[in-house]
């Protein structure tokens, strides 16, 4: 395992941020978040027991719960610092991610869209929608803690957004799921995403 690549810090990342949400989540159910192979999820969490940055609690019907340690928080904090030492190349390139995918929307005559997942894409996709026209109308995300993301209203799932034309994945964390959650709802032709996700099942920026 190359522990110093970013791909590896940031699926590290993403399962210490997962374990302090939802230890009680099955590796399948990780898997799925992440959009990556079963036996992975299982690699890197070895990996991280065997580090000391999370502790497992073997619970009945044959069910684990997973916790961080305050080593795991310690090393959360860190890869977060390390990661964004690499926003600035990440921004410019979210941003031209972002602008091609509104670009598309346009293409196809939308309007009105949902964003799927409050991040950093979110933000920067309704930075690039002002060129375009295009209203963003909605934020999805069931794990966001409030009620609205900047200016745009939360909500829990994609049935509850209302009339809209399409939706833009902007989730990180769990890209794969949100895109799974959005197809099911409004239909694989009505939802994009950034090449930078990497969805391949997903019309793309690069597309």
């Amino acid at each position: 395992m190359q522990k110093n690549s970013v791909e590896n810090s940031r699926l590290i990342l993403n399962l210490l941020e997962s374990v302090d949400r939802h230890g009680s989540r099955s590796q399948r159910v990780w898997a799925s978040e992440f959009g990556v192979a079963l036996g992975l999820v299982n690699s890197y969490l070895k990996y991280c027991v065997r580090k000391g940055f999370i502790k497992v609690k073997r619970v009945p019907a044959q069910r684990y719960i997973y916790f961080l340690t305050p080593k795991g928080f310690s090393e959360k904090s860190r890869l977060t610092v390390l990661l964004l030492s690499n926003s600035l190349a990440f921004f410019r390139q979210a941003r031209a991610d972002c602008s091609k995918v509104l670009k598309m929307a346009q293409a196809r005559g939308w309007k009105r869209v949902a964003l799927g997942g409050a991040s950093e894409l979110a933000e920067i996709s309704m930075l690039c929608a002002i060129e375009t026209g295009i209203t963003i109308c909605a934020v999805v995300d069931s794990g966001f803690a409030g009620e609205r993301f900047l200016d745009l209203p939360v909500v829990w799932n994609f049935t509850a957004v209302g009339a809209i034309d399409g939706v833009i994945i902007t989730d990180r964390l769990a890209p794969q799921e949100k895109f799974a959650a959005a197809v099911a709802a409004c239909g694989a032709d009505r939802v994009l995403a950034p090449s930078l996700l990497g969805l391949t099942s997903a019309p793309q920026a690069a597309a």
